[in-house]
């Protein structure tokens, strides 16, 4: 296809480069992924062959893959997102990180996902906790290198909502799915990773430190079981995770809702920007609403975030007042 379309472009006009690029779009689906889809748009695309719909429902929405056997969207398989293998525990002894490049790209083949699927993920929607379970599921990919991911827009709770309207069009099915399993190939994107020093550097010269943690947290007055010390990053800027999300749901606001507000809290829609929360899994929100839904190629999510830091008892910590 590739040399086709090469060929065809010796003697470009207007109406050959438009086939051409209808043909790619329709060979290349990672073309066309959008980061947060909604419902409608997922059930018009069940039937499509390079579509994975992954069922990451887990106990931080109280449900598990019991719920899944009982009724999933069409064709969805089922991974755990906390036994799955999308995170581990480091050797420093913080849980929630990153697994090792072989680890990740057995788990996505032995799923059946190859570099040509198109992820959709699914979480079960209604807590911005839950949905922070697929923004990190999100992020994992895109470190991989694999570009054709969405996450679709108020779980599985926005798809139950438009099934009481049209039963057909957005059906359920239950059992178990299995896709044959094949061979994934990562494209490791080391400039998304970050750790500590590099943190401390970032700040060093004028970056944004978001802390995307509840407001205990960032303030000291709880903490993970596992911090050695309390508080968050010195100079660091508090934004919770649920304020991504409209009230009393998982549904996104908009992007320029997203904007504002980052803007109100003193964020430069562009600027270098660092999330982090105590384990990476809160501020995946943070970042995946600034990277993907807003477009700033500056926006990192620190992985080790207040579980590494707070360990480290040579780098500075605020109480968030």
């Amino acid at each position: 296809m590739v040399m086709i379309i090469r060929n065809w472009l010796v003697l470009a006009t207007p109406a050959k480069i438009g086939l051409v690029f209808l043909l790619w779009v329709l060979w290349s689906p990672w073309i066309y992924a959008q980061p947060l889809v909604q419902v409608a748009w997922l059930a018009e695309r069940l039937a499509q062959p390079e579509l994975v719909i992954l069922d990451v429902r887990g106990p931080y929405s109280r449900q598990s893959r019991a719920d899944y056997l009982r009724g999933h969207i069409p064709g969805a398989i089922y991974s755990s997102y906390e036994k799955g293998g999308w995170r581990q525990t480091d050797a420093a002894g913080i849980n929630g990180q990153l697994p090792p490049v072989a680890s990740l790209e057995k788990m996505l083949g032995d799923l059946g996902i190859g570099n040509d699927s198109h992820v959709v993920i699914i979480t079960a929607g209604g807590r911005a906790r839950d949905t922070a379970s697929g923004t990190r599921i999100y992020w994992t990919l895109k470190v991989l290198g694999h570009e054709a991911v969405s996450l679709l827009d108020g779980g599985m709770h926005a798809w139950l909502a438009a099934r009481k309207l049209d039963e057909n069009r957005f059906a359920l099915e239950e059992g178990d799915n299995a896709l044959p399993a094949t061979r994934y190939v990562a494209n490791l994107q080391e400039h998304m990773l970050v750790d500590k020093a590099e943190v401390a550097a970032a700040a060093s010269r004028g970056a944004k430190l978001l802390d995307n943690r509840p407001y205990r947290y960032y303030s000291g007055s709880t903490r993970h079981r596992q911090a050695k010390r309390s508080g968050t990053i010195d100079g660091a800027i508090n934004l919770p995770e649920r304020s991504f999300t409209s009230a009393g749901s998982s549904l996104f606001k908009s992007s320029s809702a997203i904007e504002q507000l980052l803007a109100d809290t003193g964020i430069d829609h562009g600027g270098e920007l660092i999330n982090f929360c105590n384990t990476g899994h809160w501020a995946s929100m943070g970042w995946f609403v600034s990277h993907e839904l807003l477009g700033n190629e500056n926006a990192k999510l620190y992985d080790g975030s207040m579980l590494e830091w707070a360990a480290d008892k040579t780098l500075p910590m605020g109480d968030g007042e």
